[in-house]
């Protein structure tokens, strides 16, 4: 009833041409991300005392949230990982997701912000942003291989697919929804197209683009566990292995740490996303010391926009 297609000799004899003529350029990426980036990252996190990391972990919190409790909390929770024997585990999956975001946000903002500029190619590039976020998020495993074998660098790879499209639709959404006339008062005063892209747009999208990072920081911490199948480390590895051996107890640890990872990134990225008017709501809910110093915060970015 139905016509036999054959295609797959065809597509392996294609992947093999183009492996053959390209792999080079793969293979100086997979070598460079090695040794710029995942080799030296991963040693400094490994080699960091666990007191130091809680440390910075509990300071970075408190940057962002301005409560002591809460900081207290996620302080005691990265604690409970190391309690579950899985500190290492913990520090390469942060490293794989730290590289990720990182490329994803040089990547992404740029893109999103050319986006925000032309019509013709937001066109161009909505699709593919659409076709990029639909597609099952195991299948960005299989190009990652194909290029690059198994390790870090694929699961890598295949993250920066998989979580590029947030960032980029909501920088281009946040630049879009800066008000005209902003930007009208803006030119009046003479700035130039740098001077007005730095200095009034991004500050003005920074909630929209903060919460495009935090997006892409999700989809990239849950694609890191997932890439745990092409030989990725990490917590996702833990996870795996309580699965494939029915270790109940084992993958639930795994999955509890990558939880309290993916809570805490959330909480802290949420924060630095905030505007004015959220911070007024926070200074309203707790009029002390640190909601005077918020209002001077607000107070002066609101100087800055006058």
């Amino acid at each position: 009833m139905f016509p036999e297609i054959h295609a797959t000799e065809t597509i392996n004899n294609l992947v093999k041409i183009f492996v053959q003529h390209y792999g080079f350029i793969f293979e100086a990426i997979k070598s460079f991300l090695l040794q710029v980036f995942l080799v030296p990252l991963s040693s400094f996190f490994r080699q960091l005392p666990p007191p130091v990391m809680l440390g910075a972990v509990g300071l970075l919190t408190y940057h962002a949230t301005r409560r002591w409790l809460q900081s207290l909390l996620y302080v005691g929770l990265f604690f409970l990982i190391g309690s579950f024997g899985l500190w290492d585990k913990l520090m390469s999956t942060v490293s794989i997701m730290l590289v990720s975001t990182l490329l994803c946000v040089a990547i992404g903002i740029p893109i999103g912000i050319l986006v925000s500029r032309s019509n013709a190619l937001r066109a161009v590039v909505l699709p593919v942003l659409d076709v990029m976020q639909t597609m099952p998020s195991f299948v960005y495993l299989i190009p990652a291989i194909m290029l690059m074998g198994l390790g870090q660098v694929p699961a890598i790879f295949a993250t920066i697919i998989y979580a590029l499209p947030p960032l980029i639709r909501l920088t281009d959404l946040g630049i879009r929804q800066v008000d005209s006339e902003v930007i009208e008062a803006a030119k009046a005063f003479g700035t130039t197209p740098r001077q007005l892209l730095f200095g009034v747009q991004i500050p003005l999208a920074r909630p929209s683009i903060m919460a495009g990072v935090n997006q892409t920081v999700m989809m990239a911490l849950a694609m890191v566990v997932l890439a745990s199948m092409i030989g990725a480390r990490g917590l996702g590895e833990t996870v795996l292995d309580g699965i494939s051996n029915l270790d109940i107890g084992k993958g639930l640890q795994g999955g509890i740490a990558v939880v309290i990872l993916a809570v805490v990134i959330d909480r802290i990225t949420q924060a630095y996303g905030m505007d004015t008017r959220q911070r007024r709501l926070l200074i309203q809910r707790h009029p002390n010391s640190i909601g005077r110093m918020l209002h001077r915060v607000a107070r002066l970015e609101k100087e800055q926009k006058a």
